[in-house]
């Protein structure tokens, strides 16, 4: 039998989006596995950090940078004695990095998961495939489909850092929710970088609507949430699975980045404003009530006054549920770098600051109409003198959340209850239990 090390202790830091926190997941399980001491973003006394790093736009790229110098630092006082770091950000610089950071042990790309185990001195096991450590509440998980992207968005890096589109297998999805399932969790949140995209590789069709019946019939899978539907092509049967499936949410993530014809060709999104504004009025038809969040990428090059008046009279008639705003990085790689960075970043930054205000003003409006309604509500955490929790609208991290007063009320976290809407604010909901 193999004695735990006792030698070493593993800190995993995760930065970027949900994508990368189940690659940091993944190497969590694999550490165990291997009978390594390893925590994510602990307190604790630790000899060993990995960074797991993100390289998608400028500011994500300089968070990245000061956390790897932070522990460089930490390093080079005696407080650590191995710096290694991972992800987008060492699969796209790695040798920039290795010349400007030294300090750090080894750089790790985003396909190297054996090659860091290996530097730690474990073996991958490829019997693990579909289990991990979660860093989530235990109720609920992120589920990621495939990997990569084949699109050529020009303001988009990804590609460079993640590779092409892979699907995994149906099977091998299945096999994870349900190890996910008998663990506990009750949500799934399908992420991939492309999620309609899935399958046209390993089935030669779009196999989203598979895939979500399969899952749907997993037990104590209660909540199936989809995120990063990209529009064109949309499969439109996911919408009929959608309204026949309780277990998937009346809830769809599909990021447009703008409206303008001109911009979107730009963009090369291979869309127009008129497939979008059809394509989400047959949303809305098939599956009434549906949440509906998107993002909007402002300052493109070349977007002139006229072009964001555009974008903010498509949000204001549109009225999604949720919406988020982020400025144009210049990102070298892609094809948008050939073009000028011509709209200045003040003027970026104040375009997302409108649209996000604009935003505030719907998203008031929307919840002040759920006065009175009773929803179910899935209970992250308790903070202070609040249950918090989601209703199906709602994913965690990015969108609202609904606060229930713990003197009155009890409520089990990681539970549903019934909740019924008493009071509302910008972006939450305020209720009590329903009985």
């Amino acid at each position: 039998m193999k004695t735990k090390n006792k030698t070493n202790k593993v800190n995993l830091i995760t930065l970027g989006c949900s994508k990368n926190l189940v690659d940091s997941e993944v190497l969590l399980g694999q550490l165990k596995a291997n009978d390594i001491d390893a925590a994510h973003e602990t307190n604790e006394d630790s000899n060993i950090v990995i960074v797991n790093t993100c390289g998608f736009i400028d500011k994500a790229k300089e968070e990245s940078i000061n956390t790897i110098l932070a522990y460089a630092d930490a390093k080079e006082k005696g407080q650590i004695e191995k710096l290694y770091v991972t992800g987008c950000l060492s699969q796209r610089y790695k040798d920039d990095l290795e010349e400007e950071i030294p300090a750090v042990d080894a750089y790790f790309g985003t396909m190297e998961l054996p090659s860091l185990l290996k530097r730690l001195g474990a073996d991958y096991k490829h019997e693990l495939i579909g289990e991990r450590l979660l860093t989530t509440p235990q109720h609920y998980a992120y589920l990621k489909i495939s990997e990569g992207c084949n699109r050529t968005c020009s303001f988009c890096a990804i590609p460079l850092m993640r590779g092409g589109h892979q699907s995994r297998s149906i099977e091998e999805i299945v096999a994870e929710a349900k190890h996910l399932a008998k663990n506990g969790v009750k949500e799934l949140m399908l992420i991939a970088q492309e999620l309609t995209y899935y399958g046209l590789d390993l089935y030669k069709k779009r196999a989203l609507p598979d895939l979500l019946n399969r899952l749907a019939d997993v037990e104590g899978i209660e909540w199936i949430r989809l995120h990063y539907a990209y529009p064109n092509k949309f499969p439109l049967e996911v919408l009929g699975v959608m309204a026949d499936r309780k277990e998937v949410c009346n809830y769809l993530d599909i990021p447009l980045q703008h409206i303008s014809n001109d911009i979107l060709k730009a963009m090369k999104r291979h869309t127009t404003k008129e497939y979008t504004e059809e394509l989400i009025g047959k949303i809305r038809e098939k599956v009434p009530g549906i949440t509906l969040r998107t993002t909007m990428l402002v300052g493109f090059p070349g977007e002139t006054e006229a072009h964001f008046g555009e974008l903010m009279d498509f949000v204001e008639k549109t009225k999604f549920d949720r919406l988020g705003a982020f400025t144009y990085s210049h990102e070298e790689g892609t094809s948008g770098y050939e073009l000028e960075d011509d709209v200045p970043e003040q003027i970026k930054n104040e375009r997302a600051g409108e649209l996000m205000n604009l935003q505030q003003d719907i998203s008031r409006e929307i919840n002040q109409k759920k006065v009175g309604q009773v929803l179910k509500v899935l209970f992250d955490t308790k903070e202070a003198n609040y249950f918090i929790g989601r209703s199906e609208g709602d994913s965690p991290e990015v969108d609202n959340e609904v606060l229930v007063d713990a003197k009155d009320n009890f409520v089990r976290v990681g539970d549903f209850a019934n909740i019924k809407i008493t009071s509302t604010d910008d972006f939450d909901l305020y209720g009590k239990v329903h009985a």
